[in-house]
């Protein structure tokens, strides 16, 4: 599959907003093949005949910020084949409410019955990413400190789901293995050291940004006198907290700390609070509630 089956609007609404056409198709691509592995919709062709048309909403049943229209958008484009029209009402990162139409679909019915599940699997999950981003940064409204996600994502929708972060308010951290390095414990303990690991790191990859890891503010002063820049604070306490921001803030220029573990919305301004940069939710991502979004099926002909 290919994005030859896109129109140019949609191709350029995804590349817009930095997403690569080629790589949603294929997301699109796989989900597909799990509903037509076996042939066509055999309900969808056994009750709307070839020739009906009709019009298809996607309507919000809760208030929520929506991301993934111009992916859903493609969806319908790559079921149709050239035979579905969409049209995307809202923008991606909007906060929506109940009962508005977010995109409007036209043509064959079968062809709208088809892709309604995939439609409705990316959208209701991206937005429902998104929604949570957007609760956090709230939660932290007023202070310095960002949400940022995690590599906690689903298989194969890691480029969509800190795509819907970025939609609610957050920012990214890295995308793979490669891009950006983070010493965790597991290396510290391999290396002898955060010390070690760090030299060993910046030695092997020299021109890549690397975070570390810690456990303690004792950890935390090493890691800033190797010269770490980026330091994950796991599970401390908002006194511990208090103390390594204490201590990067002497530094030149400034390191930067990110909270993570053991956060909650109820704890998380208190965590901002203490002057971090960041804020870590791997539930963001792993362990989001989906954002209710139907499909309403309008026929031409009545």
């Amino acid at each position: 599959m290919s994005t030859d089956a896109l129109s140019d609007e949609v191709r350029a609404a995804l590349i817009r907003v930095g997403l690569d056409p080629s790589a949603v198709v294929s997301v699109i691509g796989r989900a597909l093949e799990e509903d037509l592995a076996d042939g066509p919709d055999v309900t969808t062709a056994a009750t709307i005949g070839a020739d009906q048309q009709g019009r298809a909403d996607a309507v919000p049943r809760q208030a929520g910020v929506v991301a993934g229209l111009p992916v859903a958008a493609a969806v319908f484009e790559i079921v149709g084949e050239g035979r579905v029209q969409v049209q995307v009402l809202t923008a991606d990162g909007a906060i929506v409410t109940v009962g508005q139409v977010l995109l409007t679909a036209a043509g064959p019915v079968r062809d709208l019955l088809t892709a309604e599940r995939t439609v409705l699997n990316l959208l209701t999950h991206l937005s429902g990413v998104a929604t949570m981003t957007r609760i956090w940064t709230d939660a932290v409204s007023g202070t310095k400190a960002q949400i940022r996600d995690t590599r906690k994502t689903l298989p194969g929708l890691r480029a969509l789901e800190k795509y819907a972060v970025r939609c609610g308010g957050g920012v990214n951290h890295r995308m793979s293995l490669s891009d950006a390095a983070l010493i965790k414990d597991n290396h510290v303990v391999a290396a002898g050291s955060v010390a070690r690991a760090y030299q060993l790191v910046s030695e092997a990859a020299p021109d890549l940004p690397v975070e570390v890891e810690v456990d303690d503010v004792e950890q935390c002063a090493e890691a800033i006198a190797v010269g770490a820049q980026l330091i994950l604070l796991d599970n401390m306490s908002l006194e511990d907290m208090r103390s390594c921001v204490e201590l990067a803030a002497g530094t030149q220029p400034r390191v930067l700390l990110e909270a993570s573990g053991g956060l909650s919305l109820e704890r998380a301004a208190a965590v901002a609070e203490t002057g971090v940069d960041y804020l870590s939710i791997g539930a963001l991502t792993h362990s989001v509630p989906a954002l209710d979004i139907g499909l309403d099926l309008r026929m031409e002909d009545r």
